[in-house]
């Protein structure tokens, strides 16, 4: 069994479609009932962990195999001395066949089957083993009942597989009733929704048990990626290199007013290790400071986007942060010149309302261009020209949908930040917290990740820029953990991201 956290490194996720697939080849090689007793097994030794003096233990179980699991961890939990209750919110003459043999032998173990929860203490525990990944509407009548019930208890909540009523491919509730769990034992595989959308908020600590299934062929539906991953594009910083050598970055954006976004954004690229970065700000020269007080180190260059193509050519670029309309007049010149371009805030919405825009974005990966966009869902909606609340119902197909539509990399922020790819499974950080939802964090994000890439310089190919992106999302997010009240102030984030780079962590 394995904790899954922000350090959990490249963790194949599997939506619900290829966890049946992967389900079934495994079944067909055990004897029969061998998966389902190796999972009420595991959700025991979960439990016993998380509630070592528990005196009562509820399971609610369902209609189908996660009910079975449920069963059979009570099994379990009453040989080891518990007094366990069972409530079955289902008809046992149609269960599937090894659940019906699990509540057979549960019943023959003296287990009470149909129990209320009763009077629960803070010490006992619950586990939800309702649904798991059966669910695909929203639960009803004595299944929602349920769902409330276990959410209106004191102790800890253990969900098998997934909090029932959660969208294990989405992350998003089926409906009003959903399962809020304190833990979550993924079982074969871990999903997707556990980690994106209001899974985290669902799932709690998620665990994993491959049940002694160590061997999986179906492909992965996305990656998972915290601080455990290995890192892209770091520069190792020898004695003779100097600032020339690890890149060049220039900021593009600031309108009146949102001069703040621009120089968290230089801030942050001059934080992440470039060498030299510019900043030329679109307010006009009564709204525009000529310099930065808190990082004089940062280069003010007035019209920087109308310099010599090859300078332009040579410095990554971070273009939108606080551009205001006045962002739009840039953009053609920088899509035709720069190498290496990262897109953020009021860019996206230029290009969004902008048909050719567009277009010449697409074109660019086919002259060998690299761009990685850094939408939050609104701008992400208008990109792909659709509600917000669609973005978020499923967010991996929006990302997916997104890199396509504008051939390259993509970060759709939020909670499970999303990196996406044409032609490659996306991953989702596991990293960061609710601290970052906060005014400019995304300019720091955008910044940072600028900075990463400068010092890799045009040795990035496609495979690298995704890299690269993924590695900023993970330090960016990993610089609010652990969770603390209140929100992170983006100026203390850079400070915090530069803290761990210095630190190598």
């Amino acid at each position: 069994m394995q904790r899954i956290d922000s350090i959990t490194a490249g963790v194949a996720l599997h939506g619900k479609a290829s966890t049946r697939l992967i389900e079934v080849r495994a079944n067909a090689s055990l004897a029969e009932g061998t998966l389902m007793r190796r999972a009420g097994e595991s959700v025991a030794r979960l439990a016993l962990a998380i509630a070592p003096h528990a005196r009562r233990v509820w399971i609610a179980a369902g209609p189908g195999n996660n009910g079975g699991d449920g069963l059979e961890a009570a099994i379990v939990l009453k040989q080891s001395g518990k007094d366990v209750g069972v409530s079955l919110t289902a008809d046992a003459a149609v269960l599937p066949a090894d659940a019906a043999a699990a509540l057979k032998r549960a019943q023959q173990a003296g287990i009470s089957i149909d129990t209320a929860a009763g009077e629960l203490s803070r010490q006992d525990i619950a586990i939800d083993a309702l649904l798991g990944i059966g669910g695909s509407r929203a639960p009803h009548g004595a299944l929602a009942d349920t769902i409330r019930q276990l959410n209106a208890l004191a102790c800890p909540v253990l969900a098998v597989d997934t909090p029932s009523g959660l969208d294990v491919d989405t992350g998003q509730p089926f409906g009003a009733d959903c399962v809020i769990a304190q833990h979550t034992l993924a079982l074969l595989t871990l999903k997707p929704g556990l980690y994106t959308a209001a899974g985290r908020d669902h799932a709690g600590s998620v665990w994993l048990e491959r049940l002694g299934i160590d061997s999986v062929d179906e492909p992965a539906d996305a990656i998972l990626v915290g601080t455990g991953t290995r890192r892209s594009g770091h520069s190792v910083r020898r004695h003779l290199m100097h600032k020339g050598s690890f890149g060049d970055v220039a900021v593009v954006g600031g309108a009146a007013g949102m001069v703040g976004a621009a120089l968290l954004a230089a801030r942050a690229a001059h934080a992440a290790g470039a060498g030299r970065v510019y900043v030329e700000l679109l307010a006009d020269a009564g709204h525009a400071p000529d310099h930065d007080p808190v990082r004089p180190e940062l280069m003010f260059r007035p019209a920087w986007s109308e310099g010599a193509p090859e300078v332009l050519a040579g410095t990554t670029v971070v273009c939108g942060c606080g551009g205001g309309d006045a962002v739009r007049g840039a953009l053609p010149r920088l899509f035709s010149r720069v190498r290496r371009l990262v897109l953020d805030a009021d860019a996206l919405n230029a290009i969004g309302a902008d048909t050719g825009l567009l277009s010449a974005l697409r074109s660019r990966a086919g002259r060998g261009l690299h761009t990685v966009l850094t939408p939050h869902p609104l701008e992400a909606a208008r990109l792909l020209g659709c509600k917000t609340t669609e973005v978020q119902g499923d967010r991996l197909r929006a990302a997916r949908a997104l890199a396509d539509r504008c051939a390259a990399v993509v970060v759709l922020k939020g909670s499970g930040s999303v990196i996406a790819m044409p032609g490659r499974a996306p991953a989702i950080n596991a990293t960061g917290n609710a601290a970052l939802a906060s005014a400019g964090t995304g300019d720091v994000l955008a910044g940072w990740l600028g900075g990463l890439w400068a010092q890799a310089g045009d040795a990035a190919d496609a495979d690298s820029v995704f890299d690269i992106a993924v590695r900023a999302v993970v330090e960016h997010g990993a610089a609010a953990e652990p969770l603390l009240p209140g929100p992170m102030r983006a100026a203390d984030l850079v400070e915090r991201l530069h803290r761990g780079l210095r630190r190598g962590g």
